[in-house]
């Protein structure tokens, strides 16, 4: 139950911090870095309708093609994520409306535009989760046909994102692209930070008073082979495990206080699949 609770958090706190992203800062600007919102930036222009509202319009139009063809395959979350989107834009385009940009520094305004959106896709992808919008196409597509999906997503970003340059102007579209671009990266280093771990390789004489430390204080196990130094030929043991951040502070200082010889490498890791990490999908 508190890890369905857990998700449930991450899964409302990601969407808030996109909404965020999106409404201050995508939205006055007329960013277009693809998928609804894109959409909505782009079309917003030859209509009277908001942003927000169109929205809210594509995402339940989205919605609606995701339950006809998918049925009950169509995840909740998906569907929770895509209506909390769309009533948080609704609510602060009622409560707090944006004429104007925040701020006149483009860039300043082009770079919050750009990590809010990223870090909220970032947790969103961590939890197996996604905000709805051309994620369900990419979803109804993997189901009825062959199509790459990654390769359908890209190109219908870059139209979006080439839209620009002739709605608007040469300068909103380069800024544009300039987005669509960093938040690729952007997302990609989110996941990876916050998946962070610290992998562990201990080189001693003496294992134990190490391996009882990481078992029994940090609550994680860990392996241990023999080995021989190939200049002494004296008989060691080689530690592996993997650990939080925090936890690895921990264990570096217990090791240089309990045994200084030992050889220590430390190095990190985010793609960790067994039990106590992740599990297989």
């Amino acid at each position: 139950m508190s890890n369905k609770f857990k998700e449930f958090f991450l899964l409302t706190a990601g969407i808030l911090i996109m909404v965020m992203g999106i409404y201050f800062f995508k939205f006055p600007n007329n960013f277009s870095f693809g998928g609804v919102t894109g959409i909505a930036v782009v079309v917003s222009k030859y209509t009277s309708i908001s942003k927000s509202m169109l929205t809210t319009i594509i995402n339940i139009a989205l919605l609606v093609l995701g339950f006809l063809f998918l049925g009950k395959g169509f995840g909740f979350k998906t569907v929770y994520a895509s209506l909390l989107m769309s009533f948080a834009l609704s609510f602060l385009e009622k409560f707090c409306p944006m004429s104007h940009p925040l701020t006149d520094e483009i860039m300043l305004e082009l770079s919050f535009g750009i990590i809010l959106p990223a870090i909220g896709s970032g947790i969103l992808f961590n939890i197996d989760a996604s905000s709805g919008g051309t994620d369900i196409v990419a979803m109804i597509l993997k189901k009825y046909t062959s199509i790459n999906i990654g390769n359908a997503l890209l190109i219908t970003d870059c139209l979006i994102v080439a839209a620009t340059f002739f709605v608007f102007d040469i300068k909103t579209g380069l800024l544009s692209t300039l987005g669509l671009v960093v938040r690729s990266f952007m997302i990609d280093g989110v996941i990876e930070n916050i998946n962070l771990k610290k992998y562990f390789t201990v080189v001693c004489s003496n294992p134990e008073p190490i391996c009882d430390f990481i078992t029994l204080e940090l609550n994680r196990s860990a392996t241990v082979c023999e080995a021989m130094g190939a200049f002494s030929h004296d008989r060691k043991y080689v530690i592996y495990t993997v650990i939080s951040r925090a936890q690895a502070v921990r264990l570096r200082t217990f090791i240089h206080l309990h045994d200084p010889s030992a050889f220590i490498l430390i190095s990190n890791t985010s793609e960790i699949i067994g039990k106590g990490f992740r599990g297989y999908q």
